[in-house]
């Protein structure tokens, strides 16, 4: 496996472009991924109870429902109205995303504002309503301006590209408050073809497990059935996309989608077998790659927060202390004035829930100064203060907690906590 240039675009077959299409007040806000094949379609979500109607729309999709209503239904049931949003066969060929609004909490009209989306797309590509996934980011609680929806998918259309600067386009196209585009590429070998997986991402703030406010897109030429896409997306969220923290904040839209249009001509792969390895350890790559881009551009952030848990009892422990600690704003603000008080550490590790010996932690910041020793046996070091602040002043800095149980780790991913993240959320509207 090697990283490549570019994004969405990268594997065959597949074009995006992205516009500005008037539903912000600047910018970019809309964009559009297209296969040329019909795509295989996994997802997971947000776990929010209050959840954005592309959500649910995508959800349907995924799970092989009907989309014609907003309610759940049972898998397997027909629309006997016109045959378009019938039960699926849990493929897609186009997503269309929007930002600045976010089609949350609109009821049964911002559900049919999906069905329109959808409807437009698939008349225009002539696919069915049901082969197209829609997602929305932005502000909660308004309507989208479905016209400038419709006109937006008219304009990109003819727009659309395999070029590397398509998917770029698309990736600047899906940003809120980010502040860089944030895609990634690799490639790998399954049964001698080369296999390329891209990816897409948005998320700056209301970023909390599990899972956060972001939209993931990744695409892939890959030849694979569609239990097992579902299979490695879901094995690799829990350890990526749901441990990243910004705010302590869970959104209603949370998406990630992988579309896999088996284009790169590889044997499918339909059994837990060397290729499914491989491509699941690539799609993880992926998932890793986006989850930090997303950690390291918090809203406000002026650093990367990155927390490692080692020699735990069970991974399950590892989790749970390193997002506690992750996830602290006390902690947090530590790593914005470069204040190595490692007592902070310790309390949120304390609070966690997970059951330790505190007298046996040992703690070190990291970064590309140096490493230093903090607390031995839950005591703290004579450590340098000077060398604690260099090393918290990088860009990127890591603690590390080894609680001597185990051979269990996990990694966490969050940023620090500064004056702008309340400037911006303060204003957000306007």
């Amino acid at each position: 496996m090697q990283k490549i240039a570019g994004g969405v675009t990268a594997a065959k077959g597949f074009y995006a472009t992205g516009i500005a299409a008037g539903i912000k007040k600047s910018g970019k806000d809309m964009a559009m991924v297209y296969s040329e094949a019909a795509c295989r379609v996994a997802g997971t979500f947000t776990t929010n109870l209050v959840k954005a109607a592309p959500v649910k729309w995508d959800q349907k999709i995924v799970k092989g429902l009907p989309v014609t209503e907003q309610e759940p239904e049972k898998a397997g049931s027909r629309d006997g109205a016109d045959g378009m949003c019938a039960g699926n066969d849990q493929t897609a060929h186009v997503v269309v995303v929007n930002s600045g609004v976010a089609n949350a909490c609109t009821g049964a009209e911002g559900y049919g504002y999906c069905r329109d989306t959808a409807a437009r797309a698939a008349e225009l590509f002539g696919i069915r309503e049901n082969q197209v996934l829609v997602a929305s980011t932005g502000v909660i609680g308004q309507q989208v301006p479905i016209a400038k929806i419709c006109a937006g998918i008219e304009t990109m259309k003819p727009l659309l590209s395999e070029s590397e600067e398509g998917g770029t386009l698309a990736a600047e196209a899906i940003m809120t408050t980010d502040t860089v585009k944030k895609e990634v590429a690799v490639q790998l070998e399954l049964g001698g073809k080369t296999v390329t997986i891209g990816g897409m991402c948005k998320g700056s703030g209301m970023i909390h497990p599990n899972m956060c406010t972001m939209l993931s897109f990744i695409t892939t030429d890959a030849n694979i059935s569609q239990p097992l896409l579902q299979k490695a997306l879901s094995a690799s969220v829990p350890d990526t996309y749901n441990m990243v923290s910004v705010d302590g904040d869970t959104s209603t839209n949370d998406t990630c989608l992988v579309l896999a249009n088996g284009l790169a001509g590889n044997l499918e792969i339909t059994e837990e077998n060397a290729d499914y390895a491989a491509f699941f350890e690539a799609l993880n790559e992926v998932n890793t790659c986006l989850a930090k881009k997303m950690a390291a551009d918090g809203e406000g952030a002026t650093a990367m927060f990155e927390v490692k848990v080692i020699g735990a009892e069970s991974k399950a422990q590892a989790v749970t202390i390193s997002k506690s600690v992750v996830s602290s704003s006390l902690v947090k603000a530590m790593i914005y004035g470069h204040d190595a008080n490692c007592g902070r550490i310790l309390c949120a590790m304390g609070y966690s829930g997970a059951q330790f010996d505190p007298e046996k932690v040992d703690v070190w910041f990291e970064s590309a100064v140096g490493k230093l020793k903090i607390i031995e046996n839950g005591v703290p070091t004579d450590y340098s203060e000077e060398l604690a602040t260099k090393i918290l002043s990088e860009s990127a800095v890591t603690a590390i907690a080894d609680i001597k149980m185990g051979n269990a780790e996990a990694t966490a991913w969050g940023c620090d906590l500064t004056y702008d993240y309340i400037k911006i959320n303060a204003d957000y509207r306007s």
